[in-house]
């Protein structure tokens, strides 16, 4: 019974992605032909893997601001690893955009090129400064940003008092 369920699965194509170790000696219009449609396929999928790693760090947006938001607004040690978790990783990420898309480039051009997958790497630079902004966000909340009148009166110069002499 065993042969036989074997021969019924022989007539399968391969899936896709598939190469056989075995080469063959002479090549063949149908093994073009399969070929094609597997390197058009995987070229596909590594178009969608370079836009789902476009968009992970907007994934990691509300994970992010659930940490700020369990931190506190005090200034701790806690709160301050955040804070500079949050704000040196967008830095990180940019400064190695391209060699983090070189594996989802397609064949026919250069991995570590600016001009490979463009639009990933402007929503991935967009969703990098969200996380920028997020944290910039919790500083200014947490009063470590200068942003009042305040905050900058040692820039100040006062100006001269009126002086009425009366005689």
């Amino acid at each position: 019974m065993s042969s036989i369920e074997v021969s019924r699965w022989r007539n399968l194509p391969p899936p896709p992605g598939f190469a056989s170790t075995v080469p063959s000696v002479r090549p063949s219009k149908t093994t073009s032909k399969a070929v094609t449609p597997a390197t058009a396929s995987y070229e596909e999928l590594k178009s969608k893997r370079a836009w789902d790693f476009a968009i992970a760090p907007a994934k990691s947006l509300p994970m992010q601001a659930f940490m700020l938001y369990m931190s506190g607004g005090g200034v701790q040690i806690f709160s301050m690893g955040i804070i500079f978790m949050l704000l040196s990783s967008p830095f990180k990420n940019l400064a190695s955009i391209n060699t983090a898309f070189a594996p989802f480039a397609p064949a026919s051009s250069s991995p570590k090129s600016f001009s490979t997958l463009p639009l990933q790497k402007i929503v991935y630079f967009i969703c990098n400064l969200f996380t920028l902004g997020l944290g910039l966000w919790k500083c200014r909340s947490m009063g470590l940003l200068p942003t009042g009148t305040g905050d900058w009166l040692a820039f100040e110069t006062r100006g001269q008092p009126p002086e009425i002499l009366l005689i």
